[in-house]
């Protein structure tokens, strides 16, 4: 599925209904929750540079609390894409 933001770029969202691989069996789970981390990765990447890109506005029109409070809010996208990570590593340790 694919949904437009007011940012002007769009997403694919992962949908929650079992797929089948090419054996006729369901995906197992670990590899679900590592293509939803992906995602989840990539999204927080593009939102991050969309509120940084924001912030580099928000400073030319001379709104630097604007632009600290957007750029803030990237770098909490980035901390949770740390978190992202370390998950990714853990589902990895336990194969």
């Amino acid at each position: 599925m694919t949904h437009s933001h007011s940012h002007d770029h769009e997403h694919d969202h992962h949908h929650e209904h079992p797929h089948s691989h090419s054996s006729g069996g369901e995906i197992p789970f670990e590899e679900k929750m590592l293509k939803i981390l992906d995602h989840w990765i990539r999204h927080n990447r593009d939102h991050a540079a969309t509120y940084n890109d924001w912030a580099e506005r928000a400073k030319q029109s001379r709104m630097d609390g604007v632009a600290e409070l957007l750029e803030s809010a990237a770098d909490m996208n980035f901390a949770m894409n740390e978190k992202f990570e370390k998950a990714k590593a853990l589902i990895a340790a336990e194969k």
